[in-house]
């Protein structure tokens, strides 16, 4: 029986919150295998925020998907064939594969896993692109010291709620920000996190004032709006503010609302700066044995949702955008 690849392509650039009309869903039949080649089967898709922006014909870190291409994302799964040196059937690897049920392979930003030592989806969660951003982008960035004050935003999301427990590994007071009442308990009761803030049931300014009676030191932003103008007003002086993402921005109409109270960071003598990943490329084995020792020493607790189905891609990509995720959100192909 010859296998069938189910894929889903950027059929146009949305306005605004992807719909159905952006995507195209097609199943055809595999080719064969050709010298320099391998063939995966896709087990586990990364679904990530960054994926909104590779939808935008913009100027970014990293070039738009096309239109008519398999949407971009981060994958893993298992050699099936193999017609390329160095790899052989059975494999398990990484690579950005995107979302379709298999894939092939030069080997180019391929790289080999072990299931044996971590589940599949933690090397698309802890252990893979948003396990880096967290770390890179608290640690290098952030550059948080024993004692301060640290809050983050999205932080019962999949880089967020790494922030926070690297933090508390690192001697730090931390404050999440989230929406909904469950998952604030999740981040502190299951997490570790000092203090949660419930964006959607709370004034945040005055929560704030509440749980980070000292100022805020450092601020890991994943959200931006509203919510980053909100702590800007509350920050210490030589604070530094990580901006890792906006999704609060993402699937805008209107342009970008940049924050309105940047003058504190004048005034504070504080510092705004922006993580992406992938200029710490080099420094990834270094991330993933720290990372990997917490998990094993019981210091990070891994939370991973994980949604059934290929076929239910554009729904459950939506799920982050309307925070409907608990953890890293990654979708498990099936037959």
């Amino acid at each position: 029986m010859t296998a069938i690849n189910k894929q889903w392509r950027l059929k146009a650039r949305p306005i605004g919150e992807p719909s159905a009309d952006t995507w195209d869903y097609t199943e055809s039949e595999l080719p064969v295998v050709t010298d320099g080649q391998l063939l995966i089967k896709i087990e586990y898709i990364s679904l990530d925020p960054a994926m909104r922006g590779w939808l935008n014909d913009a100027k970014s870190y990293i070039e738009p998907v096309q239109i008519g291409e398999v949407m971009r994302a981060g994958t893993v799964g298992q050699v099936v064939e193999s017609k390329l040196a160095g790899f052989v059937a059975g494999d398990y690897v990484c690579g950005h594969n995107g979302v379709q049920s298999y894939a092939f392979s030069d080997g180019t930003d391929l790289y080999k896993v072990d299931p044996n030592l971590a589940p599949l989806p933690y090397y698309l969660g802890v252990l893979g692109m948003p396990g880096m951003t967290g770390y890179f982008g608290l640690l290098k960035t952030g550059q948080p010291k024993a004692g301060e004050t640290v809050v983050v935003s999205g932080a019962a999301g999949a880089v967020g709620g790494l922030v926070g427990q690297i933090a508390k590994i690192k001697g730090c007071r931390v404050v999440g920000i989230a929406g909904g009442a469950e998952k604030c308990q999740f981040l502190v009761d299951e997490l570790g996190f000092d203090a949660a803030i419930d964006y959607k049931n709370e004034n945040v300014k005055k929560a704030l004032r509440k749980t980070c009676p000292k100022g805020v030191d450092v601020f890991f932003d994943n959200v931006g709006g509203e919510i980053l103008d909100d702590v800007l007003t509350h920050i210490n002086r030589h604070a530094r503010i990580v901006i890792c993402g906006a999704i609060s921005q993402y699937n805008n109409t209107v342009p970008v609302k940049g924050p309105s109270n940047y003058l504190s960071l004048l005034v504070n003598r504080a510092r705004m700066e922006g993580i992406v990943v992938f200029d710490n490329i080099k420094e990834y084995p270094i991330a993933t044995q720290d990372i990997a020792g917490w998990i094993q020493s019981g210091e990070l607790t891994v939370k991973d949702h994980i949604v059934e189905g290929i076929a239910t891609f554009p729904d459950t990509l939506m799920m982050l955008f309307k925070g409907e995720n608990f953890g890293k959100l990654v979708l498990k192909v099936g037959e």
